[in-house]
């Protein structure tokens, strides 16, 4: 798992920092950023093995992010997973098209990312 790089986006700085705790204590280097246009830049920079994007952000929302990245060769096959308030459901073709790898609803527990994390990267391992 230590090799495994993970890019935390939200603009909610106490989301960023529950999650990257539960990830580097499970042994998952962490990268994090506030925005879509500074995750975009890192993703390209240090090619994570999985991003998790808020949904709703300021200068660029997580779809934005995620339509930005599958345009680049460099960050187009990276899993994302979609983190979303109620209310702010992604439909399964968008889910489908932009190659989201998970969605999670807000309020979710630091484990459950982690749950998610650990299919999504042996989806992808397997694949």
């Amino acid at each position: 798992m230590a090799d495994k790089k993970i890019l935390v986006v939200d603009d909610e700085i106490h989301i960023v920092q529950v999650v990257a705790i539960k990830l580097r204590n499970n042994g998952y280097q962490v990268y994090t950023a506030e925005n879509g246009a500074e995750a975009l830049d890192l993703a390209g920079k240090e090619r994570p093995d999985v991003i998790i994007s808020d949904y709703q952000m300021p200068v660029m929302t997580g779809l934005e992010l995620v339509e930005n990245l599958r345009k680049k060769s460099e960050t187009a096959e990276i899993p994302v997973v979609m983190l979303t308030a109620r209310g702010f459901a992604i439909d399964d073709q968008q889910r489908e098209s932009l190659k989201i790898a998970a969605c999670l609803s807000k309020p979710f527990s630091p484990r459950e990312v982690l749950q998610c994390i650990e299919e999504v990267i042996g989806h992808s391992a397997a694949a």
